[in-house]
C-alpha cells in the first residue's frame, strides 16, 4: 500500500501538481531567503575589508592608525584608465619647439631662376623650391601642431584614485596628524625629512624625488621650510592629479588633507 499522503499533498496532486522536496523538512526557509539577492545587498555581501595605515606624528612616531576611504584608497589597478590619462597629461605638457619652413617661408627666391625655355636645363621658378638645397622643407614638423588631448573629469579622477589604492597597497602612503612649523627656516625642515628617511620603511624617500607632502590648505611657512629640500615637493591636496602622483615615490597626508582629495 502506498503511504498516507498530507491534505496539502493530496490538493497537488489532484491539481496535478508536485510538492516541493523542501516540504516538510525542518530547513525552517522563509519566502525572504528565495529573494533575488540586491545589487545593493551584494555589495554589503562582497565588502572588502577596510584599509587601516599606521599615523604618524612630526618626530615620525607611530601615534595610532587611521581608516582610508575607500572610494579613494580602496579601488582595483586598472592600467588602460592611467596609461590614457597620464599621456593625455604629457601630451597637454608637450611644448611646440620644432618648426621647420616651408617655400613660402624661406629668404630668397622670389626671382625665377632663368627663363621657361630655351636654355635645355628644366624649368624652375624659385631656388627655394623643395627639390633645391636650402630651399622650403615639405611635410616637416610645424609648430602650429595642436598635441594636447581632452581629458575627462571622471577619468583623472579615477586615474588618480586608481594610483593612490596603489600606492596605499604598497605602503607609500603616509598620514601625519599634523605638519607644523614654528618658523619658515629650512632647517626645521631638514629636521624633519632627517626623522622621516631614518625610518627603515621609508628610507628610499632621499633617491630622486622622494616625497610629495599635500597640505590642506596653503601653509607658506610649511612651503618656505621644505621648498629648498632637493629630495620633496609640497602642494595642496586640491591641486594633487594622476601625474603629479606618479613622479613621488610616496606622498604624505596631514590627516586633515585627506578630506580635500
Amino acid at each position: 500500500a502506498s503511504p498516507a499522503r498530507s491534505d496539502s499533498e493530496s490538493r497537488l496532486a489532484k491539481r496535478g501538481e508536485r510538492a516541493s522536496p523542501l516540504a516538510g523538512s525542518n530547513l525552517n526557509l522563509t519566502k525572504s531567503d528565495f529573494v533575488r539577492l540586491t545589487p545593493a545587498r551584494a555589495r554589503q555581501l562582497n565588502k572588502k575589508p577596510k584599509m587601516n595605515v599606521k599615523l604618524y606624528n612630526q618626530n615620525a612616531e607611530e601615534v595610532g592608525t587611521m581608516e582610508l576611504p575607500d572610494r579613494v584608497f580602496g579601488l582595483k589597478w586598472n592600467a588602460d584608465l592611467v596609461h590614457q590619462v597620464v599621456t593625455g597629461y604629457a601630451a597637454n605638457k608637450r611644448p611646440k619647439v620644432v618648426h621647420t619652413k616651408d617655400r613660402s617661408e624661406v629668404r630668397g627666391g622670389g626671382r625665377k631662376p632663368w627663363r621657361q625655355k630655351g636654355t635645355g636645363r628644366a624649368r624652375h621658378g624659385s631656388i627655394r623650391s623643395p627639390i633645391w638645397k636650402g630651399g622650403g622643407v615639405t611635410h616637416g614638423p610645424r609648430n602650429e601642431k595642436i598635441y594636447s588631448k581632452k581629458i575627462n573629469k571622471k577619468m583623472a579622477k579615477g586615474a588618480f584614485y586608481t594610483i593612490l589604492s596603489a600606492k596605499a597597497r604598497d605602503n607609500e602612503i603616509v598620514v601625519m596628524d599634523d605638519l607644523k612649523f614654528s618658523e619658515p627656516k629650512t632647517r626645521r625642515g631638514a629636521e624633519f625629512f632627517k626623522k622621516f628617511v631614518s625610518r627603515q620603511e621609508f628610507s628610499k624617500a632621499k633617491n630622486g624625488k622622494g616625497v610629495l607632502i599635500a597640505l590642506p590648505a596653503r601653509d607658506t611657512v610649511v612651503e618656505r621650510a621644505l621648498r629648498n629640500l632637493p629630495n620633496l615637493d609640497v602642494e595642496e591636496a586640491r591641486n594633487l592629479n594622476a601625474w603629479k602622483a606618479l613622479q613621488y615615490k610616496y606622498i604624505l597626508f596631514p590627516k586633515e588633507a585627506l578630506t580635500k582629495i
